[in-house]
Formats: C-alpha cells, sequence, structure tokens
C-alpha cells in the first residue's frame, strides 16, 4: 500500500493544487471519491486489464464515471492511464482527502467508550479535542464494552487511552517487568 501512497502522491498534491487554485475543493473531493471507487471495484479491474491500450482504459472510466468527472478530472484519468498508473486511483483520493482534511482544518477522531455517550458529553468532548488539537473536530463514537469504562481516542497518529482497560493493561505489564 505504501508503494501506491508514493505514486499517488504527486497526482493528489496536482489535482489539490489545482482544486484550491479554481476554489473547487469540494468538487474535486467528490470526483475523486467516485472515481476511487469506480477504479477500485472487482468487475472494473478485471475489465480494465483485458484492455490492450491504455486509451481503452481511461475511456472505460470516464464512461462509468459520466457526469460526475469535469474536463480536469477526466485530463487526470488520461493521464494516469497513459502512465499506467490507475490502480492508484483509490490512493489519490485518500490522499486527496487527507489534503482537504489538512487545509480546511479538520480532523476525525474515533472515540471508543464502554457505553453511548450523551449528546452533552460529545459536545464537551468535541469542545476539549478541538482545543487540544487546534482544529474543527469530527467525533465518530463507537461503543465496545471490552474498554470496561473510560475513553480511547484516536486522532491521526495520537492514541489517547483512558480507558480501564488500558490502565489495567499497562499495570499487568509493569508487574511483569
Amino acid at each position: 500500500m505504501s508503494e501506491l501512497t508514493t505514486i499517488a502522491r504527486p497526482y493528489a498534491k496536482a489535482a489539490f493544487e489545482l482544486a484550491v487554485e479554481k476554489g473547487t475543493v469540494e468538487a474535486w473531493n467528490e470526483m475523486l471519491f467516485f472515481a476511487g471507487q469506480v477504479t477500485s471495484d472487482e468487475q472494473v479491474q478485471t475489465l480494465l486489464s483485458s484492455l490492450a491500450t491504455q486509451a481503452e482504459q481511461s475511456e472505460i472510466i470516464i464512461k462509468l464515471c459520466a457526469e460526475q468527472l469535469d474536463e480536469q478530472g477526466q485530463n487526470l484519468i488520461k493521464l494516469m492511464a497513459e502512465n499506467e498508473r490507475l490502480s492508484a486511483v483509490p490512493a489519490v483520493a485518500d490522499l486527496f482527502a487527507e489534503f482537504k482534511a489538512e487545509y480546511d482544518k479538520e480532523i476525525d477522531v474515533n472515540v471508543v467508550s464502554a457505553t453511548e455517550l450523551a449528546q452533552e458529553q460529545q459536545d464537551k468532548l468535541g469542545a476539549a479535542l478541538e482545543k487540544r488539537f487546534a482544529r474543527k473536530v469530527k467525533l465518530n463514537c463507537s461503543i465496545d464494552e471490552t474498554v470496561v469504562s473510560g475513553l480511547v481516542i484516536k486522532a491521526g497518529d495520537t492514541v489517547i487511552d483512558g480507558s480501564v482497560r488500558g490502565k489495567l493493561d499497562r499495570l499487568a505489564v509493569s508487574l511483569q517487568s
């Protein structure tokens, strides 16, 4: 996957810079997401591998995406097909979404708790995390009863484990050493 990310980065960066320049970041995000979904479909991958030329492959993708792609989006697909990089389209979409989140100063935060959080708790937690990360926070709450009590918060590379399960695990490790 890291190889695809390396291949996709220049395409995503160029698309993002163009989108910022034209003020079409949201439209590009939607286009790339759709194209990424289409190109990652198994049936589409099978069809693409059976075609002889890159031009045929790009035409199939453009036809499947129809009016979802504007002229620049179609040009990106053609360029990626010419360079035999259509398999990287989903990675381009993911990287573009990351660039957009950074640009929008937004971060996705996964919160795992033993019980469902009340709306008031979610609001307080969101406000505290916005202050800590200096960004707009989008909370994704889930329930895992093995947490026992407390919360496990994951935001990008940052993990805050305030759960009883985490404390018990750390205690067990320290007792064993």
